[in-house]
């Protein structure tokens, strides 16, 4: 029997271990739902705006003292949008530029650099509201753009000079891809909203120093792995296991060169065996 096409999506889907699909669904429902509420109240159905309320009490305000009234916006604002183009494009941006990180690094660095984007940017945003310049501007902010410019920012150190082809433009430096859309994002911010536009630029930057980190050997996301302390008892030969394992994946400093001649040449200057190597590694932590 042929099967459901709906039950074949959703299990190719979320098979893997990554983040993105379920990142996506969360702003994808809450998305619909906001809408929903919008449409209750636009029909009057309901007296309360439900829509208003739910939207409000979820973005990140930046004034603190309405932030610990509503500290949950922490959580809930870059699940937040109340447009559908800005909704499409952030989903098919952090698809896109997500998987493209995973093919390089793995999930725990990407929810490192993604994650701590979002985190670090609402903490950056919050401690702006403290400077007065700042607080006669009451704004708020919500969507996950902070944690695609970390994801951006990073690949386009990582793979500066991997080309892209793109429709009627040909084949595009990936740096200069990530440097317009980060460019225009900020330019955009400056006028909308100053205090998330260098919080943006922030992590712009952080980004890009978490890959400079980590070619020169230093993985910030090491802290966030889990650490087994339990002893395993084996039969068989030690060492011919222990050579086992090191063909199987391959060590930092042989990742640490691989990683250097994709910032110098681009992925495309790899060997098999140095793709072979690096999708393994990728593998490891997942």
């Amino acid at each position: 029997m042929k099967e459901n096409v709906l039950k074949s999506f959703i299990r190719d889907t979320y098979k893997s271990a990554s983040i993105i699909p379920y990142f996506i669904t969360g702003q994808v429902l809450l998305f619909i739902l906001l809408h929903i509420f919008d449409l209750l109240s636009f029909s009057e159905t309901t007296s309360v705006d439900l829509y208003k309320i739910l939207s409000q009490e979820s973005i990140l305000p930046n004034s603190f003292k309405e932030f610990i009234t509503q500290p949950w916006s922490f959580i809930t604002h870059p699940f937040i949008y109340t447009s559908l183009w800005n909704l499409l494009f952030d989903c098919i941006w952090l698809y896109w530029v997500g998987n493209m990180f995973l093919n390089f690094l793995n999930n725990r660095q990407f929810n490192t650099v993604f994650i701590g984007g979002m985190v670090l940017g609402a903490i950056i945003f919050l401690a702006l509201g403290f400077i007065p310049i700042f607080q006669s501007l009451p704004v708020s902010w919500s969507t996950s753009a902070f944690g695609l410019a970390g994801i951006l920012s990073s690949l386009a150190l990582l793979i500066p000079n991997s080309e892209l082809r793109l429709l009627l433009l040909g084949n595009i430096k990936f740096k200069w891809v990530a440097g317009v859309y980060l460019g225009l994002q900020f330019a955009f911010l400056m006028t909308t909203n100053k205090g998330a536009a260098i919080s943006y630029l922030l992590i712009v930057f952080l980004g890009m120093l978490f890959t400079h980190q980590l070619q020169r050997g230093k993985d910030w996301s090491l802290i966030f792995k889990k650490k087994n302390h339990k002893l395993k008892v084996v039969k068989g030969n030690y060492y011919e296991q222990r050579k086992d394992i090191e063909q199987e994946y391959p060590d930092q400093q042989q990742i640490d060169q691989i990683l250097d001649k994709i910032s110098l040449k681009g992925y495309e200057s790899l060997s098999t065996k140095e793709k072979d190597m690096l999708f393994r590694a990728s593998k490891k932590e997942h």
